[in-house]
Order: C-alpha cells, then structure tokens, then sequence
C-alpha cells in the first residue's frame, strides 16, 4: 500500500523507520533513497489509517517493517516475495514486480493532472527523462483528449 500510494522503490519501503512518517504534514521523509537523496512524498490518508492498524496489532520500536533481525528492517526480498504472494492470491495471472506499483503511481498521477515536475520531485528522479519514462501516456486516455479547435467552436458556438 505504502509502495504505490507514495511512489515508493522497495528498498525505500522496507527501510522506512516510524519516525519519518510525518502525520501532521501528511508527508513521508524518504532518508538517504537512491543516489543517497532525501526527499519528501506523499502520506495517503488511507495508508496512514493502515499503518496506525498495524502499528496496534504488531508492536514496532524503530523500523516500519522489522526483519527477523532484531534491529534491522525487512529485506527486499521477503518484501518482493508478499508482493508475489498477495498478487497470486488475487488471482492476477500476470507477472509483475513490486515495481509495478510505483511506476502505477507516476502514471495514475499523471493520468490525473498532476504536472510532471511534481511527479519527478515525489519519485526523487534527477532528470525528467526518468520520470517521462514511468509515465508513459495510455491510448485510452489520449482518446479523451479534446482538440483545441473543438473547444473554440464550442465555446464560440459555432455550427458545423
């Protein structure tokens, strides 16, 4: 949930302390992502109901998601192998990564008219070709694009 409502890498995921979720400012404070970058990204208020959840049935001290290390977070892989599970339990036949779930983030943000520039700072991506390439535009949505034109004659009303 925290992967896709914030755009998140799986490595960011699983290294997430309590600590850097802001639920005052509705923020996520991603320490030292890829290319060793901080930054912010967004705290769904959904996920947040989620993680207050699970913080009451499992008691956390310092990560988010704790490995059977004690002081050390959940690995990358045992966080890819519940995405696997979850997803065979949902009957979803196709192949996909955990991965998946923040390219869906880039592109449904998009999809919804959030300026790319936005979308490139909550990925932590340096260049906007990054960001262009996880957000690749779908042919359904550019079947709901209007001309221009169209909306000139029909604001000006004209007959056709």
């Amino acid at each position: 949930m925290l992967t896709y409502s914030a755009g998140l890498r799986v490595s960011e995921v699983v290294s997430l302390k309590i600590n850097e979720v802001d639920s005052k400012r509705m923020l996520i404070h991603i320490i030292q992502g890829k290319g060793r970058k901080d930054r912010y990204t967004l705290l769904s208020k959904v996920a947040l109901e989620t993680l207050r959840a699970y913080a009451k049935k499992y008691p956390l001290t310092d990560w988010l998601f704790p490995g059977d290390i004690v002081d050390y977070h959940l690995s990358e892989r045992s966080a890819q192998r519940i995405f696997e599970v979850a997803r065979e339990r949902a009957g979803i036949k196709k192949k996909v990564s955990i991965h998946v779930l923040r390219h869906s983030f880039a592109t449904h943000l998009l999809e919804g008219g959030t300026d790319l520039r936005y979308i490139q700072e909550l990925l932590g991506h340096k260049s906007s070709k990054t960001t262009e390439i996880y957000t690749h535009v779908s042919e359904k949505e550019l079947g709901r694009i209007r001309s221009p034109l169209d909306w000139l004659a029909d604001s000006e009303g004209v007959d056709r």
